[in-house]
């Protein structure tokens, strides 16, 4: 699980822990009603009603693990074993997707007579358990991606169950069969726009893109502005997990005393925090960086700046000429 600054990881077990028993009781009924009623529609809903089990177990057990402390061997913990968790469950709810859409393709070429007063009573059961389930998750979000991927989960459910809802209605008033395969479909189509956006999120994290929505640009404007400096680069931004972001850069300052130099870093630091909610900044300051055009220092296998390498090699082979 993602950690945030004051998040308490024990809540949230607790909270994970009560919606896991939960959806298992969830998952017996829409099992039992769906084979007694016929309805794939409903199991097309167990079956992703099962990953939300296998979501919320890891959810549960990435919430252990982030309690660990950072060791010598982890220096930032055992934050990222919620987005290991989230990333495991999209890839769970792409299989259930190609199964269910398999399976609806088939039903609405053979379709199968069903029971709708079942489908009521489970999809009634689901709703009801599962508002519940997403009132305690919604509490502890806290901007964990790792619970938001539960959190989704959860939410996706009640949709579906909704729609079993109104095909079953639909069953009932009509005996139109081909709603149950269809409603399927949706389901599925549901689920998978769920595991997109986990899926997305979670490789930006473990490619260390810069976080969604964080302007770069108008960040680095903003530590320009700072009083005493004169530029930045060098500059990586990145997310750990969902909610803690963090920062790494070189700040060209004037030259100054070093009691001044404490009162520019402090400044920056606080900056970073409230204006872009970053807490984990590492900020080297210098008298003399990088050509001010560049965002990034370009660095050679001897760790000197390119242009100034390139400056080093120039005048070398003016020595050497004749």
């Amino acid at each position: 699980m993602a950690a945030h600054p004051g998040h308490d990881h024990g809540v949230a077990g607790r909270a994970l822990r009560t919606a896991l028993l939960l959806t298992a009781l969830i998952l017996v009924v829409e099992l039992a009603a769906g084979i007694l009623a016929h309805s794939l529609a409903l199991l097309a809903d167990a079956g992703h009603v099962f990953t939300d089990i296998v979501a919320l177990g890891l959810a549960w057990f990435a919430s252990t693990q982030a309690e660990r402390p950072a060791d010598a061997g982890k220096t930032y913990g055992y934050h990222r074993s919620g987005i290991l968790a989230a990333l495991l469950n999209a890839a769970l709810l792409i299989l259930i997707v190609a199964a269910v859409a398999y399976e609806a393709i088939q039903r609405l070429r053979h379709p199968t007579a069903v029971t709708p007063w079942l489908l009521l009573v489970a999809a009634g059961i689901g709703i009801t358990l599962n508002l519940y389930i997403a009132a305690r998750l919604r509490a502890e979000h806290d901007g964990s991606l790792n619970i938001r991927a539960a959190l989704l989960h959860v939410l996706g459910d009640i949709g579906a169950s909704v729609g079993v809802v109104i095909a079953a209605a639909i069953i009932a008033l009509t005996q139109w069969y081909p709603i149950d395969p269809i409603l399927s479909l949706a389901i599925a189509g549901l689920i998978a726009l769920g595991a997109w956006t986990i899926l997305r999120e979670t490789v930006d994290i473990l490619m260390e893109s810069a976080p969604r929505g964080l302007d770069v640009t108008q960040l680095v404007r903003d530590m320009v502005h700072s009083p005493g400096v004169q530029d930045v680069h060098d500059l990586h931004v990145w997310s750990i997990a969902g909610g803690m972001s963090a920062l790494s850069a070189h700040v060209q300052i004037e030259d100054q005393p070093l009691s001044r130099c404490d009162a520019v870093l402090a400044g920056m630091t606080e900056m970073l925090r409230q204006r872009y909610h970053i807490g984990h900044a590492t900020i080297q300051l210098e008298c003399a960086g990088c050509e001010t055009t560049h965002l990034y220092c370009n660095l050679n296998q001897n760790g000197k700046h390119r242009h100034e390498a390139l400056e080093e090699g120039t005048t070398a082979a003016r020595r050497a000429a004749p």
